[in-house]
C-alpha cells in the first residue's frame, strides 16, 4: 500500500512553528516511504479563509523545500460532504439539533455544578417531526450532530502508544453548523478516507477529535489511518506558547534571517530522543527521522536556538550560494570571494553581510578613546593608501610600535577600533586587503 500523508492548514492566517512540526513530520513519513504528501487547504470557513493566506502557506512550504504531490481544497468538495451527510442520515447516525448556544451553555454549567461530565444529553433525539417544524417556525435553524456509539475507541498511536477513550464521556460532535458550514471533524474525516490517507500526524490536543473521527470513518465504511499525536510546544520556561505563536510565523522567522535548514533541523528533532544537529538537506533529515522516537510530554521551544543553527548553516555555504547577494551589495568582483571567506566567520544571518560590505566599501566610523587620540593620529600618518595586501597589517603595526613604543593589546586594540569601529572581528591581516577606503586618515 502506498503511504499517503497530508498537511491540512486552514488559510485563515500565516503558518507558525507549531503547524510546521505537523507538516514536517507528515512530509518526512511520506518521503521515507516513497509515498505521497498532500497539501490540503481546509478552507470551509468562508468568512475567515483568505486567498492571500493560502498563497502564503504555499510560499512558506516551498521556502522550506516541503513540496507536495497533490493540492486539494475543501471548498471544492462540498458535494462530497453532502453525500456523506446523506449517507449518515440514512443510517440514523446523523441527527438535527436546535438548542441555542445559551441553552447549551446552561446545560453545561448545570452538569458541572453536579460534578458530572459536560456531555450533551441527546435531547434532540426525542424531537418529533412536528417539534422540528415548530422550532423552525420560531426562527431556529437546525445543526447536525453525529451519534456516537457509546463504546471504547481504541488505537495504537505512533507516538503516544495505546490509547483508549470511552465514547460515553464525549459529546456527540457537531459536524454541520446551522449556517451550513461543514466543520473540520467531518470534512477531514471524509477527505482522509476519499484521498486514501494512510498516516495522520497532529498535535496531542487533537486526541479527542481523533477518537470521534475514527467512529465517523468507520460509519462511512472506511478504515481509519494510523495516527501519531506529537507533543505540544511550550516556551523555554515551560510557559504556554499558543499566545506567542503569532510572532513565530514562518514568514516572521524568515524576515529575521532564520535559515530554512536551521528551522527544519530543529523542528525535525525537537522533542525526540535524538540531539538537534544542523542538517543541510531534507534528505539528511529524513535519513534519521523516526516518528516513534518522539515523546508525548510538552516540548520546550526557544526560538533563539534557531540563531546558532542559522550561523552554522551560513558559515557552511559555498561562495557560489551567496555570490549574487554579495554582488548586490556592491562588493567588487575581484575581492568578492575573499570577502565571503572573511565575512562568513563573523555573521549570523545573511543580512549581516550588509554592514561588512559597508565597512569594506566606505570604511568604518572610527571609535577612538580619548587617551588614544594622539596615538591613533600618529598611526594614521603611518598608514599608506589602499590597496592593501596580507602583509600590510603586520608592516603597519610594526612601524607604529617603533614610532610610539606601544605593544600588545595597547597597540592592536586602538588600531582595530579606529579601522573597523569594533573591538572584535576577523583577523586584521585578512580584513586589510579588502578595505577600499579608510576613514580618519590625514
Amino acid at each position: 500500500m502506498t503511504t499517503v500523508t497530508r498537511f491540512a492548514p486552514s488559510p485563515t492566517g500565516y503558518i507558525h512553528v507549531g503547524n510546521l512540526r505537523t507538516a514536517l513530520m507528515a512530509w518526512l513519513i511520506a518521503r521515507k516511504a516513497g509515498g505521497q504528501f498532500i497539501l490540503r487547504l481546509d478552507d470551509t470557513d468562508r468568512e475567515r479563509s483568505r486567498p492571500e493566506y493560502a498563497d502564503a502557506i504555499m510560499e512558506d512550504l516551498e521556502w522550506l523545500g516541503l513540496t507536495w504531490d497533490r493540492l486539494e481544497r475543501q471548498s471544492e468538495r462540498f458535494d462530497r460532504y453532502e453525500a456523506a451527510a446523506e449517507s449518515l442520515r440514512a443510517m440514523n447516525k446523523f441527527y438535527e439539533c436546535f438548542e441555542s448556544p445559551v441553552e447549551l451553555d446552561l446545560k453545561r454549567k448545570k452538569l458541572l455544578n453536579m460534578h458530572r461530565p459536560p456531555v450533551y444529553d441527546r435531547a434532540a433525539l426525542t424531537l418529533s417531526a412536528l417539534d422540528k417544524d415548530r422550532l423552525r417556525e420560531e426562527g431556529r435553524e437546525g445543526y447536525w450532530r453525529f451519534l456516537l456509539d457509546q463504546e471504547r475507541i481504541e488505537w495504537v498511536d505512533g507516538i503516544m502508544g495505546p490509547i483508549s477513550i470511552d465514547a460515553a464521556s464525549l459529546s456527540d460532535p457537531v459536524l454541520i453548523r446551522a449556517d451550513g458550514q461543514v466543520l473540520y471533524t467531518f470534512a477531514s474525516s471524509v477527505d482522509d478516507l476519499q484521498m486514501g490517507v494512510t498516516h495522520i500526524v497532529r498535535g496531542a490536543d487533537h486526541v479527542t477529535n481523533t477518537a470521534t473521527q475514527i467512529q465517523i470513518m468507520r460509519a462511512l465504511g472506511g478504515t481509519p489511518p494510523a495516527f501519531a499525536h506529537h507533543s505540544l510546544l511550550t516556551g523555554p520556561q515551560g510557559e504556554e506558547l499558543s499566545k506567542r505563536l503569532g510572532t513565530l510565523s514562518l514568514r516572521d522567522l524568515r524576515a529575521r534571517g532564520v535559515a530554512p535548514e536551521a528551522l527544519l533541523s530543529l523542528m525535525a528533532r525537537l522533542g525526540s530522543s535524538q540531539p538537534v544537529e544542523l542538517r543541510m538537506s531534507l534528505d539528511e533529515i529524513a535519513a534519521g527521522f523516526e516518528v516513534s522516537q518522539f515523546g508525548a510530554a510538552p516540548t520546550k521551544l526557544d526560538p533563539e536556538d534557531l540563531m546558532p543553527l542559522t550561523r552554522e548553516r551560513n558559515q557552511r555555504l559555498p561562495y557560489a550560494a551567496v555570490s549574487e547577494r554579495i554582488a548586490g551589495l556592491g562588493v567588487p568582483a575581484a575581492i568578492a570571494e575573499q570577502f565571503w571567506s572573511v565575512a562568513a566567520k563573523n555573521i549570523t544571518t545573511l543580512d549581516d553581510l550588509a554592514p561588512w560590505a559597508a565597512l569594506v566599501l566606505e570604511g568604518a566610523e572610527p571609535v577612538i578613546e580619548a587617551e588614544d587620540s594622539e596615538f591613533v593620529a600618529t598611526a594614521m600618518q603611518l598608514l599608506p593608501d589602499p590597496p592593501y595586501d596580507g602583509e600590510t597589517w603586520g608592516r603597519w603595526t610594526a612601524a607604529v610600535k617603533a614610532a610610539t613604543g606601544r605593544k600588545g593589546r595597547g597597540l592592536f586594540m586602538p588600531l582595530r577600533k579606529a579601522m573597523t569601529g569594533m573591538d572584535h572581528g576577523p583577523e586584521m591581516a585578512e580584513l586589510m586587503p579588502l578595505l577600499q577606503r579608510v576613514r580618519g586618515r590625514g
